[in-house]
């Protein structure tokens, strides 16, 4: 089937660039883009310091490597997932499968819900650690790409979320078109097609009338004698 369903447009019909960047949905995209960037650029850049008694550096989160790495990690594939989904959003309305469509708006709201989850894990796990941070010269050097870190892992969670709830209508809106163009289209087994009503131009079956004269015609009429000759 294709046509108009799940949020966008006819397949093939042309793309409004002013439009798209418009849309609450990709505002959202490049809002979390952005939110990752610096998740974990904070990190990377100045997420990790030494103490006076070693050089080596360490996790800026109370030294704890696993929340410098799930903060970076987590950050990362966001940033990868937000030009994927964006690339898909630009290329959606190409798409003339319904059934295509429905994957790809499945495939953004699982992945939607399960990085809302993960930030919300994030958030959670870098501030726990930053509480136990001992405080020192080379940590206030970071406390404020620390805390950087932190808020932007809990305006993520906001945003994914945004994107769950963005995916979730585009879903029930095409589920309710499809449901309505099968009504439309399919006829119940067993139904027969109305025929054509009276006065219409075009008779129906129990209308039709046998040709004249072929009921009252007959070759040899009562009371008539062929002559001999």
């Amino acid at each position: 089937m294709e046509g108009a369903s799940f949020g966008a447009g006819r397949a093939g019909a042309a793309l409004d660039p002013i439009s798209f960047i418009k849309r609450p949905q990709t505002i959202l995209r490049i809002t979390a883009w952005v939110f990752s960037i610096v998740v974990f650029g904070s990190i990377v850049n100045e997420g990790y310091v030494n103490s006076e008694s070693s050089p080596e550096l360490h996790c800026i989160y109370n030294k704890n490597e696993g929340a410098c790495n799930y903060g970076i990690a987590i950050g990362i594939i966001a940033f990868f997932a937000c030009i994927f989904f964006l690339v898909l959003d630009l290329n959606f309305q190409e798409i003339s499968s319904v059934k295509d469509r429905k994957r790809a708006v499945l495939l953004d709201l699982a992945f939607s819900g399960l990085w809302s989850f993960l930030w919300f894990v994030c958030f959670c796990f870098l501030a726990n650690q930053w509480q136990q941070t001992k405080k020192s010269e080379e940590v206030n050097q970071g406390a404020d790409a620390a805390r950087a870190g932190i808020a932007f892992s809990f305006f993520s969670i906001i945003t994914w979320v945004a994107l769950v709830v963005k995916a979730l209508q585009r879903y029930r809106m095409g589920t309710d078109m499809s449901l309505f163009a099968t009504d439309q289209l399919s006829a119940a087994p067993g139904t027969s097609y109305p025929g054509y009503p009276t006065g219409s131009g075009v008779e129906g079956t129990e209308t039709y009338q046998s040709p004249p004269f072929t009921e009252t015609l007959d070759t040899s009429p009562k009371g008539y004698q062929v002559p001999a000759y």
